[in-house]
């Protein structure tokens, strides 16, 4: 009996970390590239790029935040441990822009995936965003893509 208690116990007094906000955003990202079942080195190097760019990380920061991700994507049942962590982290221009990265990395392949397309259409309401602002950062990953 005392071996349960203090199991109980034990478990009760430590409070699980929250997840990064990097880490979510980039799990997401992850997702997103995995929707489709195939995780193209393109895509990947989207999201690396993305790091940097977005969030300001250099090379082994950014590759680590990617590792962090990607075993976290590997091993989710679902995406509000993500979504939340985000929605409550980010602002909303930055939720938008997160979208458009998310379009970005499921168009990073060259093919339009509709499986790739329903996750993003899925995500886009749980981080707060309307159908309108997800078109709309659709046309502008499109754009994009189309420039590189």
């Amino acid at each position: 009996m005392e071996i349960i208690k203090r199991l109980f116990n034990k478990t009760g007094t430590e409070a699980q970390p929250e997840t990064d906000p990097h880490v979510a955003a980039t799990a997401l990202l992850v997702e997103a590239a995995l929707a489709d079942g195939i995780y193209a080195d393109c895509e990947q190097d989207t999201i690396i790029n993305t790091l940097e760019v977005a969030f300001g990380l250099e090379g082994e920061k950014a590759r680590r935040i990617l590792d962090q991700a990607e075993e976290l994507a590997e091993t989710a049942v679902d995406h509000h441990r993500f979504t939340k962590v985000v929605k409550t982290c980010l602002s909303e221009q930055e939720r938008v822009a997160l979208i458009e990265q998310l379009w970005l990395v499921a168009l990073a392949d060259g093919e339009k995936s509709p499986f790739e397309d329903a996750f993003v259409r899925r995500i886009a309401p749980l981080l707060g965003i309307d159908d309108r602002e997800r078109v709309f950062a659709r046309s502008r990953a499109e754009a994009k893509a189309r420039q590189r």
